[in-house]
Parts: C-alpha cells; structure tokens; sequence
C-alpha cells in the first residue's frame, strides 16, 4: 500500500475481513481533557472521538472545532462503512482504526511485545510511556531525529538515548527547556537521520506525506499512537519501521497498569 487512500479501498472491498457494511458500530464517543505534568509549563488540551466496535475500539485525537459532540448521537449505531465513507475525517480514522483493531486485536498480534505501563501519577506514567517508544529508535550518538508532534518527556526521552531532536508541532513554539519548535514539517523531515510521528499526523492528514518522504530518503520511522494505532501498523515494513500503538483506554486516563503494545520491523525486512 502506498497510502491512506488505497488502505481505506481495500478496506471497503473487505479484502482485510468482513465488509464494512455488514458491521454496526455500538458507540461513537467524544472525550476533551486537558493535562499539565509536574514542572511543566505546557498545558496538553486534547479532543478524541472513539468507535467502539464489538471487542475493540477506534479513536482519533482532532484539534478544537474539528468535530461536534453532537456527532456521537448521530453515527453510534450506524453500519461501519457509513462512517467510513462520510463524516469528518477524525470519525473515519477513528472508525478505521476500529476495524483493523476489531480484525486483529493488538492483544493478540503474536509480533506485538507488550509493554505495561506501571500504576502511579500522570508524570510516572508519561515518563514510562515516553521510554518505551524511545526504546524503540535504533540510533547512533549524535543522530538527527524529527520529532513530528512533540511532547517534552519524548523529546527527553530521545536526548537520553544520545539523540539531537529536531522538533515540529502545530501548536507548540517551544519545550520546557526552551528548545525551538517550527511548525513545518518539511525542515525536519528533510533533515533528520530517523523520524518519530504521533498518530495525529493521521487526523491532520500528513501522515502520507511523512511516510512517503520516510521511503523516499530511507529515513527510520516510527510512529507512536493512540489515534489510529491499528492503522499505522498496516504500514509496517512498508514505510513504518516500529510503532508504539496504545489502544483505548489511553494511559492518560488511569492509574492503574495498562499496555501498550511495541511492534518491529526485522532488520533484514
């Protein structure tokens, strides 16, 4: 697959299951939350719309005005395939998600390794978070790494595996520690020796370009999720190198274990 687009056609066609039409989806819920971690100075406001289907569920982060509660009354029980052909683009990767996770669960993906954050404050689990989708950058000292959305406990995470982030975020001028921020992510992918991208790069619709620039140049990516997790997994070995997915319920949203699930490409892939 080259991209989103052609992954959402087959899809449709039911050639990764059933067909979509023949699904309902039981719930479509919207989450707002905003957090500040200890020491910080960068309050993180964030918007998710999630599908539930059957065992599983979808979620996709969006940014503010993107998507009306009132959609959840509107789409819960309408067949899969509906929403994802109609609807805003965050509800279609959220429901997207739902049905590759609901196809192949990530507790059940015999490549996944899975990965449990422990119980503790919003700090202990957002530092344990951060180092397990570090752990997954393979880099020598001194290497340039884009940070495609950026959160100051990954961008330390990254420094302490001896990497130099370059970093790129809509929203953000600048970490804690005063690093600077562009919001054009071409410097960056331009320029780095590894990429790490969030999910959201799947809601704002960059994501195809960051994996396509990723093959072109050769350049690592991986990719840590919570929006669409089960679909940046479809593009591995195909552009996507590793990936942290981190199914609902998020980390953020307990302090109680839960898992996150690392997936890697094998070196001679």
């Amino acid at each position: 697959m080259k991209n989103t687009d052609e992954l959402l056609a087959a899809v449709l066609a039911g050639e990764h299951g059933p067909r979509p039409a023949d699904l309902v989806a039981t719930s479509v819920f919207w989450v707002h939350h905003g957090t500040r971690l200890a020491g910080g100075d960068t309050t993180y406001l964030n918007q998710y719309v999630l599908v539930r289907l059957g065992d599983s569920f979808g979620g996709c982060a969006f940014e503010a005005g993107e998507v009306d509660p009132s959609l959840c009354r509107d789409a819960s029980g309408t067949p899969v395939d509906t929403l994802l052909r109609e609807g805003p683009r965050p509800l279609r990767v959220a429901a997207l998600d739902a049905y590759l996770s609901s196809v192949r669960p990530h507790r059940e993906a015999v490549e996944a390794e899975p990965v449990t954050l422990p119980a503790g404050t919003p700090e202990t689990r957002a530092l344990a978070r951060d180092a397990a989708v570090a752990g997954l950058l393979d880099i020598d000292a001194g290497a340039r790494v884009g940070l495609i959305g950026v959160v100051n406990p990954l961008v330390a995470a990254i420094r302490e595996r001896g990497g130099t982030p370059l970093l790129c975020d809509f929203n953000l001028r600048t970490t804690q520690w005063g690093d600077p921020v562009t919001d054009d992510m071409h410097e960056v992918l331009d320029a780095a020796d590894a990429v790490v991208a969030t999910g959201m790069t799947l809601s704002n619709g960059s994501f195809d370009t960051v994996l396509g620039r990723c093959r072109e140049r050769g350049v690592p990516l991986v990719v840590y999720a919570q929006t669409g997790s089960a679909v940046a997994r479809a593009f591995l070995g195909q552009g996507v190198t590793a990936l942290s997915a981190e199914p609902f319920p998020f980390s953020q949203f307990s302090a109680e274990p839960t898992t996150l699930y690392r997936y890697r490409v094998a070196a001679d892939a």
